[in-house]
């Protein structure tokens, strides 16, 4: 084969799949049970992904499918993430659940509820949060 014809040889070898498409349906699903066990509202719910369009908000919810971008994949890392720490701390489902909507007293939070600073709709109000956990957890 001429050096030409190798350059312009079509390649044959699969293509990976993406990472947010790999990840999209399981972080929505993930993400779709972690709102309701945190009853969280459409609202919420919606600014915790990054505010989508409601359309897709509720397709979304509704098949537990869709194409993610890696800000909102990210968001549902932090949420899981910050769902898990407290799995942990708080061996207590209905304690843990409900940690999120208690007002606390850390001076990060200013006596408020972790809920309201992760609905500030930054992302890095999900860090900070995360890493709250984490640091409390001595993790």
């Amino acid at each position: 084969m001429s050096r030409s014809a190798a350059r312009t040889a079509p390649r044959t070898a699969a293509k990976p799949q993406a990472e947010p498409d790999r990840l999209s349906g399981p972080a929505l699903r993930t993400f779709f049970r972690i709102a309701d066990e945190w009853e969280l509202s459409s609202n919420e719910a919606r600014t915790l992904l990054g505010s989508p369009p409601r359309s897709t908000f509720f397709l979304w919810k509704k098949t537990g499918h869709g194409q993610l971008g890696r800000d909102t994949l990210e968001r549902v890392s932090y949420i899981l993430g910050i769902y898990k720490a407290l799995q942990i701390l708080l061996p207590d489902a209905a304690a843990a659940d409900a940690w999120v909507r208690k007002p606390n007293a850390a001076p990060i939070f200013g006596g408020k509820p972790a809920l309201e600073r992760m609905l500030s709709g930054n992302v890095a109000d999900l860090y900070v949060v995360r890493q709250y956990l984490d640091a409390w957890r001595g993790g």
